[in-house]
């Protein structure tokens, strides 16, 4: 964003730590006053100053599980009420969900999966959908996966969830054209950080494997070996967002280090 480009308004759900952090801090970066929400009160407000203190854009936020009705509702009209007007929407909240079979998954995690990661997103957008439109338009960018595009052995709500994330974008995409909204989703593959490190240690225990063997097998799907470095995802979000993006919509991108499959 160059400096005579006005600031946009920007929401950001899950945006204290991880992919999320990245991609505040990508708008942020541009310019942008960003408004996060995230469950961890604590890494909520390390994020919003640390990047508030980075500048040049504003960062604040509030504690708001998305999977929660009054408070997504909440959240969406404090976001408004503080930046003026929402220009884009990333829906970013997630959990990895259960390491088991099918047989051997309580519903009590089938559920919890499905409320935070599908209908938080549709929560979240229900809401913002209306600030968007009074906007004049905007964009939603959705965090997708490549558990999304393929089976994913002992991941089966995760792969479910990530998989009507396609859906409802292609929807979203088809519904709001219209009002000059544009909706596309990003499906990420294998991504640095904490979190992928969970899921190689779960899948593991679960299959009695060595972790470094479960991590070997997974890159070997991949063209590039490496895993993908989240503020690329943020890079790719900004992209989506943008002017040079303005005839992208209904698409789902990946970034996935060429993977063929998910292990």
């Amino acid at each position: 964003m160059s400096p005579s480009t006005p600031s946009r308004g920007v929401l950001v759900t899950a945006g204290a730590g991880g992919i999320g952090r990245c991609i505040a801090a990508t708008f942020a970066r541009a310019g942008d006053r960003v408004y996060v929400c995230d469950v961890d009160a604590d890494a909520l407000a390390a994020t919003t100053a640390d990047l508030t203190e980075a500048g040049p854009g504003e960062v604040a936020g509030q504690v708001c599980d998305v999977a929660d009705e009054a408070a997504v509702q909440e959240f969406v009209a404090a976001a408004a009420q503080r930046l003026g007007r929402i220009d884009v929407v990333v829906n970013n909240a997630g959990i990895a969900g259960p390491t088991s079979l099918v047989e051997d998954m309580s519903l009590a995690d089938w559920r919890r999966v499905l409320d935070v990661n599908l209908t938080g997103q549709f929560l979240v957008s229900r809401a913002a959908i209306p600030h968007l439109k009074r906007a004049g338009g905007g964009s939603m960018v959705f965090l997708s996966s490549l558990g999304g595009r393929h089976g994913y052995p002992r991941r089966a709500p995760y792969a479910v969830v990530k998989r009507g994330t396609l859906a409802l974008v292609e929807t979203l995409a088809m519904e709001l054209g219209e009002h000059g909204i544009r909706v596309n989703a990003i499906a990420p593959g294998l991504v640095d950080g904490d979190r992928v490190r969970r899921v190689f240690a779960g899948r593991a225990e679960s299959a009695g494997r060595p972790i470094d063997e479960v991590e070997a097998e997974a890159l070997a799907l991949q063209s590039l070996k490496y895993m993908v470095d989240p503020d690329d995802i943020g890079a790719l979000a900004y992209f989506l967002a943008s002017d040079a993006a303005r005839s992208i919509s209904g698409q789902t991108i990946g970034i996935d280090g060429g993977s063929r499959s998910i292990a």
